[in-house]
């Protein structure tokens, strides 16, 4: 059971990560999506710390999901 609730959480972050770099990209170019909503159209260093942070969550969860499939074969 752990293995699938691994392996689903992982791949649910990894679409997450996936929508909200496609959304802000639209957001930025000026196409809003109706699904998401951002914070508006402006860049600025808060930009870069969100993007920073989301991609730092990224690779922990991609390094744990690997250490997870080691372990278990």
């Amino acid at each position: 059971m752990e293995k699938h609730i691994m392996q689903w959480s992982y791949w649910l972050g990894v679409i997450c990560v996936v929508s909200a770099i496609v959304t802000r990209f639209l957001n930025t170019l000026g196409l809003p999506s109706m699904l998401l909503q951002t914070r508006g159209n402006s860049i600025s260093y808060r930009s870069f710390v969100d993007g920073a942070l989301l991609f730092l969550i990224t690779s922990i969860a991609t390094a744990g999901f690997a250490w997870f499939k080691r372990q278990s074969t």
